[in-house]
């Protein structure tokens, strides 16, 4: 083991700042309906203040929590979510709507270990492949998930923003968005 991959496993177990959480001390369940509204209270602070909550409607609590995750702490204090599904027209896709980890958790580990209950989670049901798009401009989270082996796809219609391969206007005309695809 390389010196920095040492120092990346202590951190992943110590949590981040006070050295005092351990990320094998969380617990991680399927989010319930009775969930939504501590998920929506918390997101749009997870993401720099981004008004992400309205893309989280409680039909997401209601009909995808099969192949979603929650992740508490030992206090039961909610540090992290994962909203995915499986497609119904391409059964051998599924897709990450949404990931979110509290921002005093970030590089525990904690999103690596919701996306590897996904994965096997739609692996069991099929799926070959995982889809999910991120803002280019967000490099905390294009980088976040080419390390778990996501790639961004290229091709017609793309062109590098912020040094990235995306699609301008992919979402509402205006948004742009990294496709990002893995396979299982």
């Amino acid at each position: 083991m390389t010196p920095g991959e040492r120092d990346r496993d202590r951190r992943r177990d110590r949590g981040a700042g006070d050295g005092t959480r351990r990320a094998d001390a969380l617990r991680f369940r399927r989010p319930t309906e009775d969930d939504y509204l501590r998920v929506v209270r918390v997101v749009d602070d997870w993401w720099d203040g981004r008004a992400l909550h309205v893309l989280l409607p409680r039909l997401w609590f209601q009909h995808f929590t099969g192949t979603s995750w929650l992740v508490e702490d030992e206090t039961g204090r909610l540090v992290g979510f994962l909203v995915g599904f499986i497609s119904p027209d391409r059964p051998d896709v599924a897709y990450c709507h949404m990931i979110a980890t509290d921002p005093n958790l970030r590089r525990a580990g904690v999103g690596r270990r919701l996306y590897e209950r996904f994965f096997e989670d739609v692996r069991a049901a099929g799926a070959c492949e995982i889809h999910a798009i991120t803002w280019p401009g967000n490099r905390t989270s294009v980088a976040f998930h080419r390390s778990l082996g996501f790639v961004p796809k290229e091709g017609p219609g793309m062109q590098i923003l912020y040094g990235t391969p995306a699609m301008a206007g992919y979402d509402y005309g205006s948004e742009d968005r990294v496709l990002f695809i893995r396979e299982l």
